[in-house]
């Protein structure tokens, strides 16, 4: 299963747009969108492509596609525009590998993390820096950095996720900017046995 996973739209219409061509240039088979969808919030400026209400319609066209979770600048008045459901603060995903825990970033973060063990995997968006890499505690963690209004100089992107690696990758020209490869955690050392 290969899912594309983007992260704070912030009502971005063109945005929306070459997040569902990446979608389709990629052959995913779901969509994650890790919340912040219709509205720019009070810190951030409003994007050039501003249109909320087009955003709700172009995602609409991927409801059985989709996977949303709720992030702060959502509310309960977006849901009225939204055919999926997007007002939960969090996912969770099992696979054979891991355990993959979907949420914005507001509520639970990197440096506040859900019960997780060694192998599992922590998405958030909310700080609009992509991320992928292992933590020291084996936990793995992604952000997909933002679609709309990126940050500390990174361009806006997307993350891609599949069994054997994660990758965040520029929303324009689809070029790899972080890739972190899973550790494969059935494969085993043998030791050379000796024999007197």
């Amino acid at each position: 299963m290969k899912l594309l996973i983007g992260s704070d739209i912030h009502g971005d219409r063109q945005a929306t747009e070459r997040l569902i061509s990446a979608y389709h240039h990629h052959h995913c088979d779901y969509l994650i969108c890790l919340g912040d969808l219709l509205n720019h919030g009070p810190r951030n400026k409003i994007p050039k492509h501003y249109d909320p209400q087009a955003v709700a319609e172009l995602l609409n066209e991927y409801c059985d596609e989709l996977l949303v979770v709720r992030g702060n600048c959502d509310s309960e008045v977006d849901q009225m525009l939204c055919k999926f459901p997007m007002l939960s603060d969090y996912q969770q995903l099992l696979t054979a590998q891991r355990r993959i825990f979907l949420t914005h970033g507001h509520i639970y973060r990197p440096n506040n993390l859900p019960l997780l063990k060694s192998g599992d995997l922590f998405v958030s968006g909310h700080t609009h820096i992509p991320v992928a890499n292992c933590g020291d505690d084996g936990i793995y963690r992604l952000n997909p950095g933002s679609v709309a209004i990126a940050r500390d100089d990174w361009p806006e992107s997307y993350a891609l996720l599949d069994e054997q690696r994660m990758q965040v990758c520029h929303l324009i020209e689809h070029q790899l900017l972080i890739e972190c490869v899973f550790a494969d955690k059935h494969k085993k050392t043998v030791k050379a046995r000796t024999d007197n």
